[in-house]
């Protein structure tokens, strides 16, 4: 149960993405329900802090080795998003010993592609205490409720 390999992931097909696009218009814009689950998940930002120290502990990167081709049919808006992931990428690389994050641009239109090898351990025993901790806390199982009634 400590290994899990994830092969491939399919994304919508742009048929799917204009039905789907389609369905968003005709619904109303719901920004007053931004605006509620906003001021409910206020004061549970300490909650969710303690909660994702708790997680960080539990995760031991083995190895993280990936390479990201990336590419937009501007060339401008190309050059500026890779130089942000690149950033990015580097942060992480520096971060973790067992990191290695690559990434190149693309020139020929619109692409992400892709590829990697992961090893991750996640010790889900120690995030259980602090997953219920975190479900005890008032303020979070109220926000729970407003994201599911909407």
């Amino acid at each position: 149960m400590k290994k899990i390999k994830v092969y491939s992931v399919d994304f919508p097909s742009e048929d799917e993405s204009e039905d789907s696009k389609e369905e968003d218009e005709e619904e109303d814009d719901g920004e007053g329900n931004i605006k509620e689950i906003f001021n409910l998940a206020k004061p549970c930002l300490s909650y969710f802090k303690e909660f994702l120290n708790s997680f960080v502990k539990c995760i031991k990167v083995k190895k993280m080795d990936n390479h990201l081709i990336f590419g937009l049919d501007s060339y401008a808006d190309t050059g500026k998003y890779i130089g942000y992931i690149w950033g990015l990428f580097t942060i992480v690389n520096d971060a973790h010993k067992n990191a290695r994050l690559t990434a190149e641009p693309s020139f020929n239109g619109s692409v992400l592609d892709a590829k990697g090898d992961n090893e991750i351990d996640i010790n889900i025993l120690k995030i259980i205490p602090a997953a219920i901790r975190l479900l005890l806390k008032e303020e979070i199982r109220a926000l729970i409720k407003g994201v599911i009634n909407g």
